[in-house]
């Protein structure tokens, strides 16, 4: 299965154009991922619905531009109806 966004997109969705920083927004797009596959309860792919794309983007740009951990206020809503149920 392919990442749900690509390095590629990511700089598109970010504007950098340059390479200098490649290895950060991976390591960015891999947390952002990763934060989203476990709020979800599941594993996303290109493939994945596009509030999820979106939420793995958006915390992977609040990343890169803030850097203070804070999670950006319109991601709940994004997450909110693919957020996994525990008991």
């Amino acid at each position: 299965m392919a990442d749900p966004v690509t390095l590629d997109e990511a700089k598109a969705f970010l504007r950098v154009t340059h390479g200098a920083e490649d290895a950060l927004i991976a390591t960015l797009l891999a947390a952002a991922r990763a934060r989203v596959e476990a709020a979800a309860g599941l594993s996303l792919s290109d493939a994945s619905p596009a509030p999820l794309r979106l939420a793995v983007m958006m915390l992977a740009a609040h990343a890169y531009d803030d850097r203070t951990g804070e999670t950006p206020p319109a991601l709940e809503a994004w997450l909110r109806p693919y957020l996994a149920v525990r008991l």
